[in-house]
C-alpha cells in the first residue's frame, strides 16, 4: 500500500514542511558556517573565552552537592530495579537540579549554561538515568522553550513550578513522525469561542513522560493559506498531566537505561487554554529547533564526561593487568588505544565546552557548532566505550554485579556500553545530524546558484541567478585557492602552529570541494547522501582540531602545558582522518552499494537467509497480542524533525 494511501505525507511534503521550520537566516557569525564555507576565521573562536571566574565561584557550593549526592547514588540498583526512588529525586529538587538555569526571580539557580553543562557532565560519568531525567526535563522540556519564547505571564505561572522540581518532557515524536514531522497526527483543533483547543492523538518514546508534570506538546493546528496553497501548521502546547484526558498508556523499556521513565502518551479530548501556547501558531517546529540549538549542548557534555570515566578505568587497569611479564599498558597493542582515548577525551570536552562558551558570550549563532558537537562526541565516546570495552576484555562484558559475587571489583563497562548507545540516536540521530549539518553546508550555494542547475528552471531563471551568483564567485572561488591564510604562521601556537596551518589549508579544500560537488551533481546533491556526509565528517575534524588547539593554548598559558602533547595527538591522528575523506569523497564504491541495496529489498538474496529460526520467533521474542502492552527498544524521544534533529 502507497503512503499516500496510508495518508503518510509525501516527499514534497516532508520537505516542505522541514524547510519552513529551517532558521533561514544567519544574523550572527559561525565560525563553523564559515568553514564549510571554506574560510578559516580562526578570529572568531581564538583566542578561546574566558572563564566566567564569579560564575565558577556561585557555581561551586551546587555542583559540590550534586558531586557528593551522586557518590552516595547505587547505579547498580537504579540498573537492577528500573526505577529511580522518589527520595532521590526529591533530594535532586531541594539542591535545586531541576532549575539550574531558570532565573533567581522565579526561584531557580539562575546558573549559566557552562555550569549547566559541566553538572549533566558529572551526572553522566556515574549515571545515565538520572541524566535523563534531569536533562530531559530542562534541555528540551519546558524550562529551555518557555526561557527562550515564553511570555511573562507564562514565565510568571511555570518556572516556580519548575524551579521547585516539577519534572517536565517534550512530546514530539509518534509512530509515523519522528525524523519526518509532516506526519504528526496529533491534532489541537480550536473551540468555538477561540479560547481553548482540543488536543488529541498519541506520543511515543515521550523521556520523562511517565513522570512528568508538565509537557510541551506538539500538535497540528488548523491548516492555513499561504500563497495560494494550503501549508500544515504545528504548534507548540504546555500542557498539565493533571488536565483531564492526560493519560500514560505504558512505560516503555529499552536495552540501556534502564530507570528512563519513558513511556507513550496519549491525549484525549485534553482542553488546553490559547494562552498555553509557546510563541504562537504554527511556530512550533521552528521553536524546537531553536530550543535544540541549545539544548543539544548537553549531549556532546556528557560524552566526553563518559570518556573521562572510561579513561581512568583503562588507567588503573592497565597498571594492574600482567600479561606476558609487563602491565597491559606498556604492550603497544593496548598503549595506542590508552593514548587516542585520552587525546579523544581531550577533544571531546574541547569540542563540548568551545560550542557553550560562544553560545554564552551572546551575538554567535551556535546552531552548527552545536550539532557538530553533538555529532563529533557522541560518535567518538562510542569509540572510546568500545576499546574500555576490549582492553577490560572478559571483565569488560561481565556485570558488576557478577563481578562483585565473585569478589572482583565491580566496574560497570557493560552497563555503560548499554546506557550509552542512545546517545548515537536521541536528539538527532548521527544520520539525520549529518543531514542537518550537509542542508546548512551547501545554503549559501543553493540561495545563489541553486536556480542555474535546478531542472524545472526557466532560462530566465538560470539567467538570473547566474548574474546574482556571478560577482560572488569571482572572488570566492579564486581565495579558495590562494588564500591570505596560508601566508601565516601562526606562530603563537607553538607546536601546534602546523595543525593550525593545516587546518586553514583544508578549509580552503573543503569549501571548493563541497563547491565543486554542487556542480558536478547539480540539484541531484541533495541525494548523494555519501558525498555529503563525507564532507560532513571533514568539517566535524576540522572543528574538533580547532576547538582542541585554542583549548590547548588557552590551558598552556594558564599553567597546565601538557594540554599541547593531548591536542598534537588528537590533531595528528585528526589529519589522518581529514586526508581519508578527501581521498575518498565521491566514494568509487557508493552506485555499487546503493545498487547491492535495492537488490536486497528487492529480496534477491532471500537465499542468503535461509538456515536461520522461524521469523519473529528466532530470537525467542514472543508473537504481540492485543493483552497488554509492548515495548519497543528504538529512537527514544527527543529524535526530531527531518533533515534536522
Amino acid at each position: 500500500m502507497s503512503e499516500q494511501a496510508h495518508g503518510l505525507a509525501t516527499e514534497k511534503e516532508a520537505r516542505d514542511v522541514a524547510e519552513s521550520a529551517r532558521e533561514t537566516e544567519w544574523e550572527h557569525p559561525s565560525f563553523a558556517r564559515e568553514l564549510f564555507l571554506g574560510r578559516f576565521r580562526l578570529d572568531l573562536i581564538h583566542p578561546h573565552p574566558e572563564e566566567d571566574l564569579a560564575e565558577v565561584a556561585r557555581a561551586k557550593p551546587f555542583l559540590d552537592k550534586l558531586g557528593a549526592f551522586m557518590d552516595r547514588v547505587d547505579s547498580e540498583e537504579l540498573d537492577r530495579t528500573g526505577d529511580i526512588p522518589e527520595p532521590l529525586v526529591q533530594e535532586l529538587r531541594d539542591m535545586g537540579a531541576f532549575g539550574i538555569k531558570i532565573p533567581k526571580e522565579y526561584g531557580g539557580l539562575g546558573l549559566s549554561q557552562m555550569t549547566y553543562i559541566r553538572a549533566m557532565e558529572l551526572v553522566t560519568s556515574k549515571d545515565g538515568n538520572i541524566v535523563a531525567l534531569l536533562s530531559a526535563s530542562q534541555s528540551i522540556g519546558v524550562p529551555q522553550p518557555l526561557k527562550l519564547f515564553g511570555t511573562e505571564e507564562q514565565k510568571r505561572k511555570y518556572f516556580p513550578r519548575l524551579a521547585k522540581g516539577a519534572i517536565s518532557a517534550f512530546a514530539l515524536t509518534e509512530v509515523d513522525a519522528g525524523s519526518d514531522p509532516a506526519n504528526l497526527r496529533t491534532t489541537a483543533t480550536p473551540t468555538e469561542d477561540g479560547e481553548h483547543f482540543i488536543i488529541n492523538g498519541e506520543k511515543l518514546w515521550c523521556t520523562n513522560g511517565t513522570r512528568a508534570e508538565l509537557f510541551v506538546v506538539m500538535a497540528r493546528t488548523p491548516d492555513v493559506e499561504k500563497r495560494g496553497k494550503m501549508v500544515k501548521q504545528i504548534t507548540a502546547f504546555i500542557v498539565d498531566s493533571a488536565m483531564p484526558g492526560v493519560e500514560v498508556k505504558h512505560r516503555l523499556h529499552f536495552m540501556g537505561l534502564k530507570a528512563i521513565e519513558n513511556g507513550v502518551i496519549r491525549f484525549n479530548n485534553v482542553k488546553v487554554p490559547r494562552e498555553n501556547i509557546l510563541w504562537g501558531e504554527g511556530k512550533g517546529l521552528k521553536l524546537a529547533l531553536v530550543t535544540l540549538n541549545t539544548g543539544r549542548l548537553t549531549l556532546p557534555a556528557g560524552a566526553a564526561g563518559a570518556g573521562k570515566m572510561m579513561l581512568r578505568i583503562v588507567r588503573k587497569w592497565a597498571l594492574e593487568r600482567v600479561q606476558w611479564g609487563q602491565p597491559i599498558g606498556k604492550h603497544e597493542a593496548v598503549a595506542q588505544k590508552i593514548a587516542k582515548m585520552a587525546a579523544n577525551t581531550f577533544a571531546m570536552e574541547a569540542v563540548a565546552e568551545l560550542a557553550t562558551a560562544l553560545y554564552e558570550r551572546g551575538h554567535y549563532d551556535i546552531r552548527l557548532e552545536a550539532a557538530l558537537a553533538k555529532l563529533y562526541n557522541t560518535e567518538m565516546g562510542w569509540k572510546i566505550i568500545d576499546d574500555t570495552m576490549q582492553i577490560r576484555g572478559g571483565r569488560g562484558y561481565e556485570t558488576a554485579a557478577s563481578l562483585a559475587l565473585r569478589g572482583e571489583e565491580p566496574i560497570p563497562v557493560e552497563r555503560a556500553m548499554r546506557d550509552y548507545r542512545i546517545n548515537l540516536i536521541f536528539e538527532g540521530s548521527s544520520e539525520i545530524m549529518r543531514l542537518f549539518i550537509a542542508r546548512e553546508a551547501v545554503d549559501h550555494h543553493f540561495k545563489l546558484a541553486f536556480d542555474i542547475v535546478k531542472p524545472e528552471s526557466t532560462m530566465k531563471e538560470r539567467l538570473s541567478a547566474m548574474a546574482k551568483s556571478s560577482p560572488f564567485y569571482l572572488t570566492w572561488y579564486p581565495s579558495r585557492w590562494i588564500g591570505t591564510g596560508q601566508l601565516k604562521r601562526y606562530s603563537e601556537f607553538g607546536k601546534l602552529g602546523s595543525h593550525i596551518r593545516f587546518i586553514e589549508h583544508n578549509t580552503r579544500h573543503l569549501g571548493r570541494s563541497i563547491f565543486h560537488a554542487m556542480v558536478r551533481y547539480g540539484a541531484k546533491l541533495e541525494r548523494k547522501q555519501a558525498v555529503l556526509f563525507r564532507a560532513v565528517d571533514i568539517g566535524a575534524e576540522l572543528f574538533a582540531m580547532s576547538a582542541a588547539c585554542v583549548r590547548a593554548q588557552m590551558l598552556a598559558k594558564g599553567g597546565q602545558p601538557e594540554a599541547i602533547a593531548l591536542a598534537d595527538t588528537f590533531c595528528r591522528e585528526a589529519r589522518l582522518r581529514v586526508e581519508d575523506h578527501f581521498r575518498n569523497l565521491y566514494g568509487p564504491n557508493d552506485a555499487n552499494l546503493y545498487k547491492l541495496a535495492m537488490s536486497v529489498l528487492k529480496g534477491e538474496h532471500a537465499w542468503l537467509e535461509h538456515g536461520i529460526a522461524a521469523e519473529g520467533t528466532e530470537m525467542g521474542i514472543p508473537t504481540p497480542t492485543s493483552s497488554g502492552p509492548s515495548a519497543t527498544p528504538s529512537d527514544i524521544e527527543r529524535g526530531v524533525l527531518a533533515g534536522v534533529p
